[in-house]
């Protein structure tokens, strides 16, 4: 096992034994065998017997931490193993795409990774609406192209805050429906 903290969380069903434990080190160890400055690899395995697919039951999402990136991959099947399987293609893909990237051109500035959970949806249509989850991250300035890059890396869809280095500005730039991306630039009143 490699030099940085492996935390390996099961929810739901899934019973961590040692053919499970050792299948997930080697496949964390194969995929980050290529990075450097690595501070953690977390890896969250989930079954849910009573999911509506059959290949939708298992769930398993890896998130590495460097200190200039966070790269995380989610997928399903019908087993933790293939699911682990899949996450770890992706994973792969993804980390090919960050070296093919640094390869290509000298990174401009510090690349950020913020991740920002979304709001529960409401529980009945009569409560207001209440804040269930606070999240913290620290903001690195980048430029836009980056900023779409992370975006893309880390696997969000739908929005990406970062620090516009630019324009020395907190900015939100999010996935519009036909592919393209739109920037919100906030100004206070």
């Amino acid at each position: 096992m490699s030099d940085f903290p492996l935390e390996i969380v099961t929810h739901e069903d899934v019973q961590m034994n040692e053919r499970l434990r050792d299948y997930v080190e080697r496949k964390i160890d194969r995929l980050v065998r290529s990075l450097s400055n690595i501070a953690s690899v977390r890896v969250d395995l989930t079954f849910n017997p009573a999911a509506r697919s059959q290949d939708d039951r298992a769930r398993a999402q890896i998130t590495i931490r460097g200190k200039r990136l966070i790269l995380r991959a989610e997928e399903y099947g019908d087993d933790v193993f293939t699911a682990l399987d899949r996450a770890a293609d992706v994973m792969e893909r993804r980390i090919e795409r960050v070296k093919g990237r640094r390869a290509r051109r000298p990174v401009k500035h510090a690349e950020i990774a913020a991740e920002l959970m979304e709001n529960q949806l409401r529980e009945a249509a009569e409560e207001p609406p209440r804040i269930v989850r606070r999240k913290r991250f620290a903001l690195v300035p980048m430029d836009e192209e980056e900023a779409v890059e992370q975006m893309e890396l880390l696997g969000h869809d739908t929005f990406f805050v970062f620090y516009n280095a630019r324009t020395n500005q907190i900015n939100v730039l999010y996935k519009r429906r036909d592919g393209t991306y739109g920037l919100i630039e906030p100004e206070l009143a």
